[in-house]
C-alpha cells in the first residue's frame, strides 16, 4: 500500500482537531443550557413546593346560641354573618389562659388567618345544627405562623424587632404545637380560592378560569381564521406583489414583541369598539391576534409538505379544485395544524404584557362564569403576587409558576403526542 494512503497531510489533521473541537463546544454549550435550566426549576421547585401544605390550628369551640343565633331560627344568613371571633377566641385561652390583656387577646386572636372567622361561618351556615354543640375544629393559621412552622422564619438568626411574629407569639405556638394543635395540611385553598389580601386564603382557581375563558376565545379566533388563511394563500392565491406584502407582513407580526398587541387591543378593542374592560373576551381577541401568526406559517409550512402527487390524483380523478383542498390536503395537513394551534396558545398562555394592556390586572376574588365577566390570567397572578411586600406571597408566587409550567409541559406533550399519532409518512 502506497505510505500517502498511510499518512494524513497536516491540513487533515487540522481539519479533524477543528471538527472535535466543535463538537466539545457544542457539547458544552448543551450542558451549561441544562445546567441552567435545571438550577432554574429547582430554585422554583424549593421555593413553591411549601405553598402545598398549609398550617392548620385546632380550636375547641363551644358554638353557644346566644353569641351565634339569639334568635333561635337558624337562619343560614343570620349565621354566616354572626360574629365568631369570640368563640373561637375562647378556644385559643384554654391552651394560653395568660393571654388576658386587650393587646393580648388581639396578638392571639392574630395567630389565626383573617378568614377564620368566615370560613367557620360558612361551615355553621350550611350546617345548622352545629349551634348550641362543642366541637374542635380546624382553622387555618396566619401568614406568618405558617411560615414559622415550615421553618421559613428563624428566630435565632432575625431579631425581634424585625418579625411581625413576636417571641411571646412564638411560645403560644409551641402550647399549641404541644398539645398535638397544629399540624400541616395539603392547600386546597390554593385551588379552589380566588385571589386574597392575606397570603393563607389566596388560591389560583379565578386566574385559572380567566386563563381557560381567553384561550377558548383564542382558540374559537385564531384556529379558523388562521387555518382559512394559510389554505388560501398556499392553495388559491397567486403569486403577486399584493401576496408578497402580506407575507411579508405576517412573517414580521409573527415576531412583533406582545405588548404590541397589548396596545392594539386597547386601542381598537377598548377605546374604538368600548368593549368591556378586564375580561376574558377582550383578552381572548388580543392573545387571537398575537397567536394568528404562529398558526398561519405553520400551517402553510405543512401544506407545502403534502405531495403535489396528491393534488394531482384527486384532479385527475375529475375532483375540483375546493374539493381537493378541503376533501385530501386539508385533512392530510389537519395533525400537523393543530399541532402549530396549540403551541401558538401554549405561548398564548404565558403571555402577561398584552394582558397588562387591557386591564386584566385587576384583584379579583370571584371566580369568572362567562367570558364578559371581570377576570385575571395564570400569569397575570403571578405578576401580581411576585410585586407583593408580604413574605407569604413568594412560596405561591413558585407554586403557581410551577402549576403554569406543567400546562405548559402537558400543552406541548399533547402537540407531540398529536403530531405522531395522526400524521403520515411520505
Amino acid at each position: 500500500m502506497p505510505d500517502y494512503l498511510l499518512t494524513t497531510s497536516p491540513q487533515m489533521a487540522k481539519r479533524h482537531a477543528r471538527h472535535k473541537r466543535f463538537q466539545w463546544y457544542g457539547r458544552i454549550a448543551i450542558a451549561i443550557s441544562i445546567s441552567f435550566m435545571l438550577f432554574m426549576f429547582t430554585a422554583i421547585f424549593f421555593r413553591g413546593i411549601g405553598a402545598f401544605q398549609k398550617t392548620m390550628v385546632a380550636v375547641d369551640v363551644q358554638f353557644t346560641e346566644a353569641n351565634l343565633d339569639p334568635s333561635g331560627n337558624r337562619n343560614s344568613s343570620d349565621l354566616l354573618r354572626a360574629n365568631y371571633k369570640p368563640i373561637l377566641l375562647q378556644g385559643l385561652q384554654q391552651v394560653v389562659p395568660e393571654a388576658t390583656s386587650r393587646q393580648d387577646r388581639n396578638r392571639l386572636y392574630g395567630l389565626l388567618s383573617n378568614g377564620a372567622a368566615f370560613d367557620l361561618g360558612e361551615r355553621v351556615s350550611n350546617k345548622p345544627a352545629m349551634v348550641g354543640t362543642s366541637e374542635r375544629v380546624w382553622v387555618a393559621a396566619s401568614s406568618e405562623v405558617d411560615l414559622y412552622v415550615k421553618g421559613k422564619i428563624d428566630p435565632v438568626e432575625i431579631p425581634e424587632e424585625l418579625r411581625r411574629l413576636k417571641d411571646q407569639d412564638i411560645a403560644w405556638v409551641e402550647a399549641l404545637r404541644e398539645k398535638g394543635q397544629i399540624k400541616k395540611k395539603f392547600n386546597t385553598a390554593f385551588f379552589t380560592n380566588g385571589d386574597s389580601r392575606e397570603p393563607e386564603m389566596a388560591g389560583i382557581l379565578s386566574a385559572a378560569i380567566g386563563s381557560f375563558f381567553s384561550l377558548l376565545i383564542c382558540f374559537l379566533i385564531a384556529f379558523p381564521l388562521g387555518i382559512l388563511t394559510a389554505v388560501y394563500l398556499e392553495e388559491y392565491a397567486k403569486k403577486s406583489r399584493f401576496t408578497d406584502i402580506i407575507e411579508v407582513n405576517i412573517n414580521n407580526l409573527a415576531a412583533v414583541p406582545s405588548i404590541v398587541f397589548g396596545l392594539l387591543g386597547l386601542a381598537i378593542f377598548l377605546n374604538f369598539f368600548g368593549l368591556p374592560r378586564s375580561t376574558p373576551l377582550v383578552g381572548g381577541m388580543v392573545l387571537a391576534l398575537m397567536t394568528l401568526p404562529t398558526i398561519i406559517i405553520a400551517s402553510r409550512s405543512i401544506l407545502r409538505s403534502i405531495p403535489q402527487a396528491t393534488r394531482d390524483a384527486a384532479l385527475g380523478l375529475g375532483a375540483s379544485k375546493t374539493q381537493t383542498t378541503f376533501h385530501h390536503v386539508v385533512p392530510l395537513a389537519m395533525p400537523g395544524m393543530l399541532t402549530g394551534t396549540i403551541l401558538g396558545m401554549a405561548r398564548a398562555l404565558g403571555e402577561t404584557a398584552p394582558l397588562l394592556m387591557i386591564g386584566m390586572v385587576a384583584f379579583i376574588v370571584d371566580v369568572p362564569k362567562g367570558v364578559t365577566d371581570v377576570a385575571t390570567a395564570l400569569p397575570v397572578q403571578i405578576f401580581l403576587w411576585a410585586d407583593s411586600p408580604e413574605k407569604g406571597f413568594v412560596e405561591l408566587t413558585s407554586a403557581a409558576i410551577m402549576v403554569l409550567l406543567v400546562f405548559l409541559v402537558l400543552m406541548n406533550v399533547f402537540a407531540v403526542y398529536l403530531r405522531r399519532k395522526l400524521e403520515r409518512r411520505w
